[in-house]
């Protein structure tokens, strides 16, 4: 059986970039959120990732206030040239301020001058716009990024939680005036939210954007961690679950439908001998635009686990088994194209 590993680099998008297979998620780094791992156990994952081969960093402004990004900077340290660290801007950062969110050029400045410092860095791998707020001209948004560009601040820049429509527009428009082109695309894709597959992910595939997938295991609900007593209103986890599960249901990962999923992902798993986890992240990997599914861990063991899923290989029935419990209606137009023999999708 073959094995990938997470120095098997791969191209992000249109790219010359090289990022693992598997990318590290910052957003339980620091406790300051009420569920994410502390600094000793957030240090262990960091070196337990980076000694395999690992390279690909994700974060964003604003998580757990910050402290994920000044975290990461303190354990990059010499390895930062080795490591592609992207980070995100939007989020705001101080109540009461407009501006200091939202996607127009003065936040997405002052926000990445704050990223950089925390980063202990003097430049950011890859910028997101973190979540469209459909409110700053789209020129605005690309102009600024170029600009952080020739100025050597960031060296890719993409986009995450935003309409397909919008994404093809700003890349045309990127083009057209020569500036720099979108890469990646952050979006939620695993087997309970396959929405993205109707446009967002043949919007990538044909615009040049490597499609990152984040919430890869829905929440938590692919582990098999959730049964149907969660779904009652008021139901509790274990100890510090329940804003975790309360974030898996506002998702829409934690409903029925998603535990009937679960179900099935569990009993592929007990045939192959591994954790449900790996199945639902070796699933994702399965589609060939996605690059890389963003797995975040709160202590060295879920790291472990979710690394075994670049072992894991499904085979024709079991992917098909996957296919039909998730799946999903293409809605208007693709399913009357379809009917007409006009969508050749698979």
């Amino acid at each position: 059986m073959s094995t990938t590993t997470l120095d098997s680099y791969r191209l992000l998008g249109r790219s010359g970039l090289q990022v693992s297979p598997l990318a590290l998620g910052t957003m339980t780094f620091g406790s300051d959120w009420g569920w994410g791992a502390d600094r000793d156990e957030t240090k262990k994952i960091f070196d337990a990732y980076v000694e395999r081969g690992g390279n690909f960093i994700d974060s964003a402004n604003a998580y757990t206030n910050g402290t994920a990004e000044q975290m990461v900077g303190e354990f990059a340290g010499s390895r930062r040239d080795q490591l592609v660290i992207a980070t995100k801007y939007t989020m705001a950062t101080r109540p009461g301020d407009p501006n200091s969110g939202g996607t127009s050029r003065k936040s997405m400045v002052r926000s990445v001058e704050g990223s950089l410092s925390r980063l202990q860095t003097d430049y950011i791998d890859l910028l997101y716009l973190h979540m469209w707020d459909g409110i700053a001209p789209v020129e605005e948004v690309l102009r600024g990024m170029d600009d952080l560009v020739r100025a050597g601040k960031v060296l890719y820049v993409g986009m995450s939680d935003i309409p397909a429509w919008q994404v093809s527009r700003m890349q045309a428009i990127a083009e057209l005036r020569g500036w720099a082109p979108l890469i990646a695309l952050e979006i939620p894709y695993n087997l309970i939210e396959r929405t993205v597959e109707r446009d967002l992910i043949p919007m990538a595939e044909t615009m040049g954007l490597g499609v990152i997938c984040w919430s890869p295991l829905g929440g938590g609900v692919l582990t098999g961690k959730y049964g149907r007593s969660d779904l009652q209103a008021g139901s509790d986890g274990e100890g510090g679950a329940s804003s975790r599960k309360a974030v898996a249901a506002g998702n829409g990962f934690l409903t029925p439908r998603g535990l009937d999923i679960a179900e099935v992902v569990k009993d592929i798993a007990a045939e192959l001998g591994t954790a449900p986890s790996r199945v639902a992240l070796a699933w994702t990997l399965l589609n060939p635009t996605v690059t890389a599914p963003i797995v975040g861990a709160r202590n060295l063991a879920q790291l472990e686990d979710n690394l075994g899923a670049l072992d894991v290989q499904l085979d024709p029935g079991q992917q098909t088994r996957l296919a039909e419990v998730s799946a999903i209606e293409l809605g208007f137009p693709h399913e009357a194209l379809r009917r007409l023999g006009l969508d050749q999708r698979p």
